[in-house]
């Protein structure tokens, strides 16, 4: 089968197209022809070797976080699917590969595609989906008349993140150029701030809950529009003790962490809010859920630009530019 590859990390590398073979089906797996794979950000920095601490991959590794295709294979105890059913999935990490014409994934980490999706339309769902989910509903138990603030309204996760806050009826806040405000304004946000001309941590306070996707500077801002209580969620870091324990790092690895994060840490406990890192994981219940909302047309997908297959390095090098509004796909079939 054709995959794009990894063959060194590089910040400047490209993915390699290389015959490789289709993978093995283990008991509880279903081998899905791939029919679309979602590009994130975080194709980029695994390509570039940034978690590759947390995150070893042996090279040559096939790259690609989301998918969505049809099951053409299951594995002897796979009861929830079968060949010819249409699915979604972000595989958890150790098994990715979705920049490929076949993937084989763990059966919990799979769930039905929407029924009202393109494959296009869905293979641009679950890494965002499902990092909203378990950023707003799992991490920060949202509820309905509490504020959320959400960065970067117009990029992946901001543009899901923005719908599903707006369905457990908290009031939004975003960020976002002046040309996609109309944009955030129609996924529900309330507050649109146009981060270009006007700084956030000015006009916001008394917030329950923040998600960053930016840099350090903004995330340290971000404290200061939190309520004594309030969540402050990363998914752009700094690790903290909880990940490093919760991945099963070595105490080397514990100890960087800890010091990564130690001031961010200290900082919020001064101001009486909760600083945690999400890394999201692949979870098919979960997604299987946002399907539901999906369907009932609670949450639209929204999608920048679809690459074909043999322009993945186009695709990675435009999300790259942090230009896109929502999210970019590859057509593989």
């Amino acid at each position: 089968m054709k995959a794009f590859v990894v063959d060194k990390y590089n910040k400047k590398g490209i993915l390699r197209l290389a015959e490789m073979p289709v993978p093995e089906v283990g008991d509880n797996d279903v081998l899905v022809e791939v029919h679309a794979a979602g590009v994130n950000l975080l194709d980029s920095k695994v390509r570039t070797g940034e978690f590759k601490l947390i995150l070893p991959y042996r090279k040559p590794f096939i790259l690609g976080h989301d998918v969505a295709g049809a099951v053409v294979r299951v594995g002897a105890k796979v009861r929830k699917f079968k060949p010819g059913d249409e699915v979604y999935a972000r595989p958890r990490d150790g098994r990715i590969g979705t920049f490929a014409e076949f993937i084989a994934m763990d059966e919990a980490d799979v769930a039905l595609k929407p029924k009202n999706l393109s494959m296009e339309e869905a293979a641009s769902i679950p890494l965002v989906g499902l990092t909203a989910w378990q950023a707003l509903v799992e991490r920060a138990n949202l509820k309905k008349g509490q504020k959320a603030f959400i960065q970067a309204g117009s990029g992946g996760v901001g543009t899901f993140a923005i719908q599903l806050a707006k369905h457990l009826c908290a009031n939004v806040a975003t960020t976002a150029s002046a040309a996609s405000a109309d944009l955030v304004k129609d996924l529900g946000a309330d507050v649109v701030i146009d981060y270009k001309k006007d700084d956030f941590e000015k006009i916001l306070s008394g917030y329950d809950v923040v998600l960053n996707s930016q840099d350090a500077k903004t995330l340290e801002k971000s404290l200061s529009v939190l309520k004594p209580g309030g969540k402050l969620i990363s998914i752009s870091g700094p690790p903290d003790p909880e990940f490093a324990e919760k991945q099963g790092l070595n105490v080397v690895l514990r100890l960087v962490l800890r010091l990564l994060s130690r001031a961010i840490r200290a900082k919020a406990k001064r101001r009486g809010v909760k600083f945690s890192f999400l890394f999201m994981w692949a979870q098919g219940d979960q997604l299987s859920k946002i399907t539901s909302l999906i369907e009932s047309g609670v949450i639209r997908p929204v999608v920048d630009r679809v690459f074909p297959f043999e322009a993945t390095n186009e695709a990675l090098a435009y999300v790259e530019t942090g230009r896109a509004k929502g999210k970019v796909v590859v057509r593989v079939r």
